[in-house]
């Protein structure tokens, strides 16, 4: 391999509130090479690589490419440095045929020249040696197929780096196989890569070299040669946990929450419990189904088969308004567009799930609406000047507070907690935990989703870690750690492709 630097990241750093997403990242990338990023969800990794593409701009640091000097990149630039990335979620226009998409932005004179398209994407597929016929539509083909027309497009663009962010996380083991021929092909001719997933086998099987992010920094890169997949899993989570999680007290063996054989949204199989007063955790990765099936006992989503029981009880969860007269309760992952209505104040947000109990023959309560917002400011001690001030004035972790308002105002039993922590300050969490804690010792249940480690292992009771819509295992209190998590989750991902 030529050893020849075709991009060095030196001191790249980006900051958000309340988090550093990339701190001081140094890395050299060979040219020829394919370079495996791994990490922990949140290590910086997406970061990184918007960085390369110019969809984010670094506060620090710079990026030298083929030894020229850049402050920051933006879309147009990368694109004429031959800098392409295929993300997980791929950019493509089911309405058009593949030739548009592959040629989508260029334009010769005033009209559309298909002769052109698709001698373009006859030839970008030919390089890559598959056989794809350019004008069928692109939202006809497969996950797979649609994958080749991304690459093929940054092919025809002169791709000199290509990035690729989880490619293999939708295929089947088929298309992983003819994805990594492309990728072989791509190699010998010169192109540079840059690899990103979670699979170890694949990791070793297609890398030259592995960085390894952690909490936004690099921690290591080394010769794949050099490494074994224990290595890896200790550098991505070797860290100890210094976060301060409260105390409990409620022990109780009573169950609050039982799912039974749940299939649905991609998970199969699913089956858990939750005592009362306990905090169980769901660990996975992205992807994993966590959301889908914490959705799917919200009753937001339809679970197309099996159980749900709250206290013993089976409830039938056709709806949202059935999973709150259940007694369960969501707190969403994206807070600002699923858990709040940011121009509107804490008040209406706070009772607007319960606003039919604060209401008499169809007449809302003003002063009832008034009451309950004003004890749940109290109680989660909200900092705002009043109850009507709109939410989207408030920080990240007031706005995470007004969402637990609501849902507490429900009086829900069963608490749903997707990535409670995500975007707030330190100090936030802690209240957050707090919080939690107090729940839980009032004899209430909690379902945790984080991908925060130190969160999960913190705060859970016991975990169940879901790979791939399955679960992968459960792990009690005392034998819970960051390595057998992540061990659990390759066992289940390599059993799976068997």
């Amino acid at each position: 391999m030529d050893q020849k630097v075709i991009l060095s990241l030196q001191g790249l750093t980006k900051r958000y509130p309340g988090v550093i997403a990339n701190n001081n990242i140094n890395l050299d990338i060979y040219k020829g090479e394919i370079h495996t990023l791994v990490g922990e969800n949140g290590a910086g990794k997406s970061t990184l690589i918007k960085s390369l593409s110019g969809a984010v701009i670094p506060d620090e640091g710079k990026i030298i490419w083929e030894g020229l000097e850049y402050q920051h990149m933006n879309p147009k630039l990368s694109r004429e440095l031959g800098i392409e990335i295929v993300y997980q979620e791929l950019c493509l226009v089911d309405s058009l045929t593949v030739a548009e998409n592959i040629c989508l932005g260029e334009k010769k004179g005033s009209l559309v020249d298909y002769k052109y398209y698709n001698t373009v994407a006859k030839a970008a597929f030919h390089r890559i040696g598959i056989k794809m016929n350019p004008m069928k539509m692109v939202g006809d083909l497969t996950t797979a197929q649609q994958q080749l027309v991304e690459i093929a497009k940054a092919i025809s663009k002169g791709v000199k780096l290509l990035v690729l962010d989880e490619p293999t996380a939708p295929l089947t083991n088929e298309e992983i196989e003819g994805l990594f021929r492309v990728m072989t092909t791509l190699k010998e001719e010169g192109v540079t890569m840059i690899y990103i997933s979670h699979r170890m086998d694949e990791i070793f099987r297609v890398s030259d070299r592995i960085t390894v992010l952690r909490d936004g920094e690099s921690i290591k890169t080394i010769n794949t040669a050099d490494t074994n997949r224990s290595e890896l899993i200790n550098l991505m989570v070797g860290r100890q946990l210094t976060e301060s999680f409260p105390e409990r007290t409620y022990h109780s063996n009573e169950k609050m929450l039982e799912v039974e054989h749940a299939y649905g949204m991609g998970d199969s199989d699913i089956s858990l419990y939750i005592k009362k007063g306990e905090i169980v955790g769901l660990g996975g990765l992205l992807g994993a189904g966590r959301t889908e099936l914490a959705r799917m006992i919200y009753g937001a989503d339809p679970m197309q088969k099996g159980t749900v029981k709250i206290n013993g009880k089976e409830v039938y969860l056709k709806n949202t308004s059935n999973g709150i007269a259940a007694g369960i309760g969501l707190i969403p992952e994206d807070r600002k567009r699923q858990g709040v209505l940011l121009n509107f104040g804490i008040d209406w947000n706070t009772t607007i799930s319960c606003v039919k109990k604060l209401s008499h023959i169809g007449f809302m309560n003003f002063d009832k609406i008034a009451d309950v917002a004003k004890k749940y400011v109290n109680k989660l001690n909200i900092a705002a000047p009043n109850i009507s001030v709109k939410v989207e004035s408030l920080s990240g972790g007031n706005q995470q507070k007004v969402v637990l308002a609501k849902t507490l105002a429900t009086e829900s039993n069963l608490l749903i907690f997707d990535e409670p922590t995500r975007g707030i300050d330190v100090g936030a969490k802690q209240e957050i935990y707090h919080i939690m804690a107090d729940i839980a010792n009032e004899g209430k249940s909690i379902l945790l989703i984080s991908s925060d480690m130190e969160e999960l292992l913190g705060m859970s009771d016991r975990i169940y870690i879901l790979a791939e819509g399955r679960m992968a295992g459960c792990l009690e209190k005392g034998e819970i750690s960051q390595v057998r998590i992540m061990e659990m989750i390759s066992n289940a991902m390599e059993e799976e492709k068997r």
